[in-house]
């Protein structure tokens, strides 16, 4: 018996939840809902075993790409399919959604080959814009892929690199309400005014 829960003890395991759905309006009144990323792992592949960031379906779409270009060989998970039609007010849809992106989380980081990724360490345990993970993973920026995950901080990596433009490819869907319950933030600092400046899928 004891060595059943010794070795239950040292089996590496990654639990990821996709949670707590809120509505920002950025500057020209576009809307939007991000999720809380809540991840914990015993796991030596991750910087930090506890880590909660907030990521917007446009960003998904980005990770999903970069793992795409970086792993071939390797069938990705499909994200739950980008609808023009999708309504903050409609609950149903907002909880598909969620779900389905945490079931494409889970299935990722299933994998051994694309936890070597250090984009995707970037997406689930930093707070850097779109731009900001690419220059990072690349070497371009003052911090490290292991700083940026230690310190994740908005206000901290302002005061490190400029702070250039967020991502363009935006899931804005235009709605004049929160609908759902949902917290609504009309200076939020995770909005930048350049994340909604077009609608694109």
């Amino acid at each position: 018996m004891d060595s059943m829960l010794q070795s239950l003890a040292n089996t590496e395991f990654v639990s990821i939840c996709v949670r707590d759905p809120r509505l920002h309006k950025d500057y020209s009144w576009h809307t939007f809902v991000d999720y809380d990323l809540h991840l914990q792992t015993n796991s030596m592949c991750f910087r930090k075993k506890t880590s909660c960031v907030r990521r917007r379906y446009s960003e998904f779409v980005w990770l999903r790409h970069c793992l795409e270009q970086n792993a071939l060989i390797i069938d990705l998970p499909k994200l739950p399919p980008w609808n023009p039609f999708f309504s903050l007010k409609n609950t149903e849809q907002v909880m598909a959604r969620m779900k389905g992106l945490q079931e494409f989380l889970e299935t990722v980081l299933q994998k051994p080959l694309l936890l070597s990724d250090s984009r995707l360490h970037l997406f689930l345990q930093s707070e850097l814009s779109i731009s900001k993970m690419e220059r990072c993973a690349r070497g371009g920026t003052r911090y490290t892929v292991a700083e940026a995950i230690q310190r994740s901080s908005r206000t901290y990596f302002r005061g490190m690199d400029d702070p250039g433009k967020a991502s363009c490819d935006s899931d804005c869907e235009s709605s004049s309400s929160s609908g759902l319950g949902l917290s609504e933030d009309t200076h939020s600092s995770h909005v930048q005014f350049f994340e909604s400046s077009r609608l694109t899928p």
